[in-house]
């Protein structure tokens, strides 16, 4: 009798998994066929099917055969989510990396907003930080550069505060974390996202923790807790238990921090989230070991060790050791305590060094400011070419009106007098509004690449580059107040500004800076900071995108008596190449340097009798294909 109703069971459990793959395949060829492009529309219909891997490889596969994005796009960022949620990382960084290729194919800025902020997450559960920080930082700079944003911009910024916040956090960085979780809670309460609002309660609560408030630490958790229980959020429940749990171990309230895990025990098992899972055994078994019971305490220290070290959590590697140490210390078996305490004390150098820290915070509050006030520098000056145009305009009436009269003569003389003037003034206006704008962007771009170093515990490397980066600060705002500088001087600024770019490439670009022996580079005059926009193109249109043997090479030579020539010559993948990987992104930068130095130029070239050139070639092979670009700057001598 019992086998005939397991058989039935059996059979029944078989006919409604057999319905329910069908039904999937029905939706998976009904998507291709009408070529379903809402997003919201095709989650609506499969929704049940988010964590069938099986069907989430079969729509992958059929929208690839039949070029349809929008399914590959969902099914690769659902399998994404799918083994991020199971801790297969590796496997969830290969399809979020294919969604990522997907959202900058459709050019579709709001996708790739949030698939950069899904690979960052991978990356925070794993604590490698420094990928976590480099995905979550490009995801808010896109998502920062859209203007009138709409609520699915917003609470994309808002995941990557609350993200980069997280990373402060295991950086031990409470003051900057709590920054970026107040300004990720303002966002999701003005959308009125009660998820979001649950979260960022319970990284409040990680923040007093870590600040050793505990009482404000339980209070956030049981808000978090109480908006999770509301939306009926089992990961939201499981994450506020153990947190409870946690700051109830450390108020000495054992039987209160295990009566805590067991009403969230079965929950976790139910998930298979191994992130999780590790998280609760860990606590689950602190709490043990402070109730002494040492046998329960070693089983599930060992298990969350075991799941963590498998699926690489690298946080409970280093408390699961510690809270191991404790363990047979409490018995007495200092040599295994010894050997579990080293283990962690190693993992946790791999992540934190306080010192250096503490400086990188200094170091991106300091960006921070100046941002702010080079912003506020910025509009102010545009305003002031606003102002100087209109007076521009204005001479130029009074000039055509006065052309007609007697007294037109001097009027005109001296209205062209005041219109070059005001070009001047101009110019000199756009060159202190492009160094407002390069000042920042490029400041952070250099502090993020030391700031690596400073993580990876490199101080050598560090002070070299932080001194080369300081020095090349110096000389930029020794330049904002001169209109020429030496030859001399040009080339000592941009071998500090190659040498800090070259950072971002691991120092592969091969640049080299060759000089007539004849000509005195303590005499020429040069406009200063001229041949920084065209190195500039060189590395980041010519180079960026091209592997290996990265080389630029600047060739200054006097032609004759009367002029000099400048050539920066790049092996990258020439202008045509460039113009075709800029057509496929999905945000365009627009870069006015080169177009604002040949203004300088103009300008600078008025107190000589001859003028200027800019000459580019693009090189060739003898099968001409694209082998760089040579640009040839000539300026005059007399």
């Amino acid at each position: 009798m019992r086998i005939r109703i397991f058989l039935v069971f059996f059979w029944l459990l078989s006919s409604f998994s057999f319905s329910q793959k069908k039904e999937g395949i029905n939706q998976i060829e009904y998507f291709i066929e009408n070529k379903i492009s809402n997003l919201k529309i095709i989650d609506s219909i499969f929704f049940k099917n988010r964590t069938d891997e099986i069907l989430l490889k079969l729509l992958v596969k059929k929208s690839t055969e039949n070029s349809y994005l929008e399914g590959k796009f969902y099914g690769t960022n659902a399998l994404g989510r799918y083994y991020r949620d199971v801790s297969l990382f590796d496997k969830s960084l290969n399809e979020y990396n294919n969604a990522l290729l997907i959202s900058r194919k459709k050019k579709d800025t709001i996708l790739e907003i949030k698939t950069l902020n899904a690979i960052g997450s991978v990356y925070r559960r794993q604590d490698d930080i420094k990928n976590a920080l480099i995905y979550h930082q490009e995801a808010l700079d896109k998502a920062t550069t859209i203007k009138n944003p709409k609520s699915i911009t917003k609470k994309s910024i808002s995941i990557a505060q609350n993200s980069i916040g997280n990373i402060y956090l295991s950086l031990k960085q409470y003051e900057l974390a709590f920054k970026e979780f107040t300004k990720a809670m303002k966002i999701q309460r003005e959308l009125g996202h009660t998820q979001g609002i649950a979260i960022n309660h319970k990284c409040f609560g990680d923040t007093y923790q870590g600040l050793g408030n505990l009482d404000e630490a339980l209070k956030n958790y049981r808000i978090s807790l109480n908006y999770n229980h509301k939306i009926n959020s089992k990961i939201g429940k499981i994450i506020c238990g153990y947190n409870i749990a946690n700051v109830l171990i450390k108020q000495k309230k054992y039987p209160q921090a295990l009566t805590t895990i067991d009403t969230i025990l079965h929950l976790v098992l139910e998930e298979k989230d191994k992130y999780y899972l590790s998280k609760t055994f860990n606590t689950l078994g602190l709490a043990q070991l402070h109730s002494n019971k040492l046998q329960s305490a070693k089983k599930n220290l060992t298990a969350a060790l075991d799941i963590a070290k498998k699926f690489n959590i690298h946080s409970i590697t280093v408390q699961a050791n510690e809270n191991l140490s404790s363990l047979y210390a409490k018995k007495g078996e200092y040599k295994k305590a010894y050997s579990y305490y080293r283990k962690s004390k190693e993992e946790n150098l791999k992540t934190l060094n306080d010192k250096n820290l503490l400086y990188v915070g200094e170091l991106i509050t300091k960006y921070d400011k100046e941002r702010s006030e080079n912003k506020i520098n910025y509009l102010a000056k545009k305003n002031q070419i606003a102002q100087l145009q209109i007076t521009k305009n204005r001479t130029l009436w009074i000039i055509a009106f006065s052309f007609f009269t007697l007294i037109a003569v001097m009027v005109f003389s001296f209205g062209k007098q005041k219109g070059l003037q005001n070009e001047k003034r101009v110019l000199s206006l756009k060159q202190d509004a492009l160094r407002s704008q390069m000042n920042p962007h490029f400041m952070f771009n250099a502090l993020n690449s030391i700031k690596l170093y400073i993580i990876e515990n490199d101080q050598l490397k560090a002070t070299y580059y932080l001194n080369k980066f300081s020095k090349l600060m110096r000389k930029i705002l020794e330049a904002s107040a001169i209109q020429e500088t030496t030859l001399a001087q040009e080339i000592e600024t941009m071998e500090l500004y190659l040498s800090i770019e070259n950072i971002r490439f691991s120092n592969e670009i091969d640049f080299s800076i060759k000089t007539n022996a004849n000509l005195n580079l303590e005499e020429v005059k040069i406009p200063p900071l001229v041949l920084q926009p065209f190195l500039e193109n060189s590395i980041w249109h010519g180079l960026s995108t091209k592997e290996k043997n990265k080389k630029i090479k600047i060739n200054i030579d006097k032609i004759s008596s009367n002029y000099l020539q400048i050539d920066i010559e790049d092996n990258g993948i020439g202008r045509k190449g460039a113009e075709k990987i800029k057509a496929e992104k999905s945000i365009h930068r627009t870069s006015m340097g080169v177009n604002l130095t040949k203004d300088r130029l103009t300008n600078f070239v008025k107190q000589f009798n001859n003028d200027y050139s800019i000459i580019y070639r693009d090189l060739k092979d003898k099968k001409n294909k694209a082998t760089g670009t040579k640009v040839s700057i000539k300026l005059p001598l007399s």
